[in-house]
């Protein structure tokens, strides 16, 4: 026991090794939240454009843009993506890192967040356009006040795993040299040589992390479908 003890010390009591750890927590989180801000930002304009082309055959180029833009984020690695935009398009300026892991995540997250709530938008039944638009509602005003809310109802749990599968993803940003939680317990372990208890600790923070999460999205689903 004392020498599972002494390990544990070592790993993370020691030198302060456990600030290591709450610095990858805190840049987990600020590029997970920022990411997915940017994701639904990104996700629900594409998602309008596609639709207004489908409905009314408008906005052709952009379109043609958001096609190409979902069909290449979603056909390449995230990991890839967040290279491409660390070494090639900020080889020449002095960015913060976290901001890096934020925009390519963000970009990452956006075609597949579209994607999830263009389903949502064509499970809402296509009377319900028409009935808005019977009444006056011109094409912005009924998508925000008559279908996006209802697509949001049903497309809650997608994007709240999309969330959750975000978190996890940031674990790549140490190839960047971002400070988050995969990256803090390898730093520990090459300090101590010793893997176990960083990667573990590093596991159950990202489980309690998710777990909470899915919690809430429960909730929160029971409370909007009882609304």
């Amino acid at each position: 026991m004392s020498r599972i003890y002494d390990e544990f010390y070592k790993s993370l009591i020691y030198d302060d090794r456990y600030l290591y750890i709450l610095e990858g927590l805190k840049n987990t989180l600020l590029i997970a939240i920022g990411a997915v801000i940017l994701g639904i930002l990104i996700g629900l304009i594409i998602s309008l454009v596609r639709d207004k082309y489908d409905r009314f055959k408008k906005l052709p180029v952009l379109n043609f843009i958001c096609r190409g833009y979902v069909t290449i984020i979603r056909g390449t690695p995230a990991l890839l993506q967040l290279m491409i935009i660390y070494y090639v398009i900020f080889k020449s300026v002095d960015v913060n890192l976290v901001l890096v892991g934020i925009l390519a995540f963000g970009i990452n997250s956006g075609a597949y967040v579209s994607e999830i709530m263009r389903a949502g938008i064509n499970s809402v039944d296509v009377g319900q356009m028409e009935a808005a638009t019977s009444l006056g509602l011109s094409y912005g005003k009924s998508m925000r006040y008559v279908i996006i809310p209802q697509a949001i109802k049903n497309i809650l749990p997608a994007l709240g795993n999309e969330f959750i599968t975000l978190i996890k993803e940031t674990s790549v940003a140490g190839y960047i040299g971002i400070m988050e939680l995969t990256k803090s317990s390898d730093i520990i372990a090459s300090r101590t040589y010793n893997y176990f208890f960083p990667l573990i600790i590093t596991a159950l923070i990202y489980l309690f992390i998710t777990s909470v999460l899915s919690k809430l999205l429960s909730i929160f689903e029971r409370k909007i479908s009882n609304a």
